[in-house]
């Protein structure tokens, strides 16, 4: 039995911070108002409240830092791995505590919070008590505000242990299981899966009382065509499917797919456009495989290398802590999410995204392999690598949830990390597919792309205390000979890789100072887009045409083009050679050596020769005529008026055909769904075809085949789409007040989306305040010190909560019932007229290229309303300039009623406002 231990918080008030200022409780129950300011400061600085999530409040009350006690650093040491809104309200859910409704009771509960977790640690069992406490030293001799709280609350007694104990606790990798192996996986079976089959899946998924849809069995039916035999080379089973929302899609794929996949002893791969949607869909499988330990044998959700914890970069930043000992406080949390991490995923995974916020991106995100310098078998981990892991494991699981960026760069490069091609997918969230491919097929001949070239064959220069950043060379320590034609080969193209831009490239080619040919070039090309460029005296990017390019372009051009030979061609040469010695010792070489051997010479190919063989390719074609398949550019990137980056770039003009040539065309069968996959003009063969488009069938050199299920909802009644007609949109006070009026009269749950970041910020600096008064928090990308997940978690949580954002809100918003209840559009959603979209739109069909754009990101935003039977909402465009052709980006039964701001107001409090009556 645990003996009992004490749970004593630290004497500290308790504060909470809104847009017009914070409240503060004292423990003896006195109460404090503070105005937003700097003068503050000094205030938050003595008190060092408790807090939940500490720069978000400071960010509230205009000051830059103050020391406090964040609950969400104890929230995380004591339930690693768990979710919580990163609010007052969030927490005392997370916790079962009273839920709070004024700011008083948000600040008493952050004291609850405070004795409910210590309690927790408290009733630790003992042997996790001391793995505990050994991390909680070293925290608390780096000064965490907690330290002391957190050891008496685990039963530390006497002197702080000695510093071997404390690495020995913090030293997590040591205790993480090691990779199970196996036999290499057959190749798959093609035994069909029948439309009736489907159906019949479909239903044992959803068991015998569930509510019947037969527009989800109808879907699950139809797609099961992708599931046959292929009959021809080359020639997939394609279909491109459109579910309406409410049908169930995702049930209604996972039923064929996971049938092929036990039938034929394969994977399924199933790819959605972002990584939050990921976790949506891996929570969904629980009703395929409600046992965690079969779900965690048939399930793997899959991303990219940079998304993952490395556990040598962990044992690494652990053993630098004599000489940091201040970073003990975020390693400490990261060592115990480390203990309970279900997969290492550091992205939309377990991993709470407001740690990140709280202990700083490279504190928590820097541990991952974001910089390609993994050693492979080489390294000491490799056996307990969360990355090796996840890719051993995928390669015999029946369904691998994956992000159409991962699935689309990795056929870019060849196959998948160990050289594997799926052969039956699901791309769910299709519309984005177009844009998926624009940027894993697009090429960036940039400052900040050509340095970390030169970085990861080089090693870290100047940085060396900072970075375990090794280079290529050393990476490769073992398998060559150090006299021989390999290391010969190596020295040549490393030589070679110090024409790229090294450490201060920056400075220098603003200062038009480059060195070193791309250098020069890049320089060239900054003066170019300023002579020619618009906006330049404004905050945003320039770009502008290539061609005709300046003498200086051209010339620096043809440098650049023989120095990244001079780098290409000896890399080459060292992956030849790599490769004929698997050849050669195929007898000799143990499994590991043969695995680093392979693993190293795809990295050279697919991180250094790739990129070098299309950079040189765009230098090569610079003096001539645009190449009609791509979009050329010269392009100076700034963040609010500061040059950040330079560059020429390249995009296809229609990225959907190497998308067939790469991946569609060497699947044997996929499934292209969304619920917006047909544009609305009315005429179906034209929504069809663009649909076709967009999803690259044109290229296929075979037909798909269309399915369409209409949604459940009755959309008519459930939802009103307002035009207002009398909100000048150029003026930004009509724009702001218009904003404030709709949110008070929803009573919250609104989502207001713009076409501008300056016009999101100038709109939440105007509303904030109000809003905030009337009890009713307003949230805001790019304005709140949470990363954008964050922010849809806390939308979600808070009921009566608004949110601005841009077009990564509309996309990323999965929120049923009354907590988005409200859209508000400040402007039509144009797509940007840059010169890609230029070249997109002569090639796409002019205005109607324009016209498909915009219908789908309204049909998008429109479809975030109603999520469920029963929910209602009211869309809202502020922009009277709207044209009526825009019109099919809503269901044929819903009117758009143009209409002055106070009908407007009307018709959203009967709607959805705090007085009616739905969903509750």
């Amino acid at each position: 039995m645990t003996p009992a231990r004490p749970a004593v918080p630290p004497p500290v008030p308790a504060l909470v911070a809104g847009a017009g200022g914070g409240v503060m409780l004292s423990p003896d129950g006195e109460i404090e108002t503070l105005l937003p300011g700097p003068g503050t400061e000094g205030r938050l600085r003595m008190a060092r409240p408790m807090v939940c999530h500490l720069p978000a409040v400071a960010q509230r009350l205009g000051v830059t830092w103050f020391p406090g006690h964040d609950l969400l650093e104890l929230f995380a040491f004591v339930h690693p791995a768990r979710f919580c809104a990163p609010t007052p309200r969030g927490l005392a859910r997370a916790l079962r505590l009273p839920v709070p409704q004024r700011p008083e009771e948000e600040a008493r509960v952050l004291a609850y919070a405070a004795m409910a977790l210590l309690g927790t640690l408290a009733q630790m069992p003992e042997k996790r008590a001391k793995d505990a406490r050994g991390i909680a030293w070293s925290m608390a001799r780096a000064g965490w505000s907690w330290g002391q709280a957190v050891i008496a609350a685990l039963g530390a007694q006497g002197d702080a242990p000695h510093g071997t104990t404390v690495f020995r606790a913090m030293a997590v990798w040591k205790d993480l299981p090691e990779i199970s192996e196996h036999a290499p996986e057959p190749p798959p079976g093609n035994i069909p899966v029948d439309p009736a089959d489907a159906r019949t899946r479909l239903a044992a998924l959803l068991g015998s009382g569930a509510e019947q849809r037969p527009q989800q069995a109808d879907y699950a039916s139809a797609i099961a065509q992708a599931f046959q035999p292929r009959a021809t080379p080359d020639a997939p089973l394609f279909v491109l499917a459109e579910a309406g929302t409410g049908v169930g899609k995702t049930l209604g794929y996972i039923a064929p797919a996971s049938l092929w996949a036990d039938r034929n002893e394969a994977p399924v791969w199933i790819s959605t456009y972002t990584r939050n949607l990921q976790r949506q869909l891996d929570s969904e499988l629980d009703r395929l495989y409600p046992d965690p330990a079969e779900k965690a044998r048939r399930v793997v959700v899959r991303k990219g290398r940079e998304n993952y914890l490395c556990l040598l970069n962990l044992e690494e930043a652990v053993g630098r802590l004599g000489t940091n000992p201040h970073e003990a406080i975020a390693l400490g949390l990261v060592v115990r999410w480390t203990r309970a991490t279900r997969d290492g995923d550091m992205v939309g995974g377990d991993f709470p995204g407001w740690l990140g916020d709280i202990l700083g991106k490279d504190r928590g995100l820097g541990l991952a392999d974001r910089r390609g310098e993994c050693i492979f078998s080489a390294c000491d981990h490799f056996n307990r690598c969360f990355i090796e892991r996840t890719i051993r494991r995928a390669r015999r699981a029946r369904l691998v949830v994956a992000n159409h960026a991962l699935v689309l760069a990795q056929a870019a490069l060849g196959g998948l990390d160990d050289d594997n091609r799926p052969t039956r997918y699901v791309m769910d969230e299709g519309h984005h597919v177009f844009d998926a491919a624009d940027s894993a097929f697009s090429a960036h001949l940039t400052g900040f792309e050509t340095s970390e070239l030169r970085r990861w064959l080089l090693g870290a220069e100047g940085d060396g205390q900072r970075s375990r950043a090794r280079g290529l060379k050393r990476r490769a320590d073992g398998l060559y000979e150090g006299d021989g034609p390999i290391a010969a080969d190596f020295e040549e193209a490393l030589n070679a890789a110090r024409s790229l831009p090294g450490p201060g490239w920056h400075q220098r080619i603003a200062g038009g100072t480059g060195r070193g040919a791309v250098e020069k070039f890049l320089t060239a090309a900054r003066e170019q887009v300023l002579a020619r460029a618009t906006g330049t005296d404004g905050p945003h990017a320039l770009e502008t045409e290539l061609r005709p390019p300046t003498d200086g372009v051209l010339e620096t051009a043809r440098a650049v083009g023989a120095a990244l030979f001079d780098i290409s061609e000896p890399l080459k040469a060292v992956v030849r050679a790599l490769v004929k010695r698997l050849d050669d010792e195929a007898d000799e070489l143990d499994s590991q050596t043969r695995t680093r051997i392979e693993s190293i010479a795809r990295s050279i190919e697919r991180r250094a020769i790739n990129p070098l063989t299309a950079w040189r390719d765009m230098t090569a074609s610079l003096a001539g005529d645009q190449p009609e398949q791509f979009v050329d550019w010269l392009g100076v990137e700034r963040i609010d008026g500061r040059e950040v980056d330079y560059g020429l770039h390249r995009h296809w003009v229609d990225p959907t055909e190497p998308f067939v040539g790469a991946l569609a065309r060497r699947a044997h069968g996929m499934v292209v769904t969304s619920a917006t996959l047909r544009d609305g003009t009315g005429d179906p063969e034209r929504d069809w075809a663009a649909a076709e488009d967009r999803t690259g069938v044109p290229h296929l050199g075979t037909t798909a085949l269309r399915t369409a299920v209409p949604s459940p909802f009755d959309y008519a009644s459930a939802t009103r789409v307002l035009v207002v007609a009398d909100v000048r949109r150029d003026d930004p006070a009509q724009v702001a007040a218009a904003y404030r009026e709709l949110f008070r009269a929803s009573g919250g749950g609104g989502l207001g989306l713009f076409t501008a970041i300056g016009r999101l910020k100038a709109v939440h600096r105007a509303i904030a305040p109000a809003l905030d008064a009337d009890g009713l928090p307003l949230f805001a990308q790019h304005v709140d010190a949470m990363d954008i997940a964050t922010l849809v978690d806390v939308f979600r949580a808070e009921e009566n909560a608004c949110l601005l954002g841009t077009d990564a809100v509309r996309d990323g918003v999965d929120v049923p019932g009354r907590s988005l209840r409200l859209i508000v559009f400040d402007r039509v959603p144009w797509p940007r007229p840059d010169i890609l979209h230029k070249a997109r739109r002569k090639a796409m069909g002019g205005s109607a290229h324009d016209d498909r754009i915009t219908r789908l990101r309204l049909k998008q935003a429109f479809g975030r309303l109603v999520r469920r039977a029963g929910d209602r909402g009211v869309f809202v465009m502020l922009d009277s300039r709207m044209p009526s052709r825009l019109a099919g980006a809503f269901p044929e039964d819903v009117r758009i009623e143009r209409v002055g701001l106070l009908q407007a107001l009307d018709i959203v409090r009967d709607t959805v406002g705090p007085d009616t009556l739905w969903d509750r």
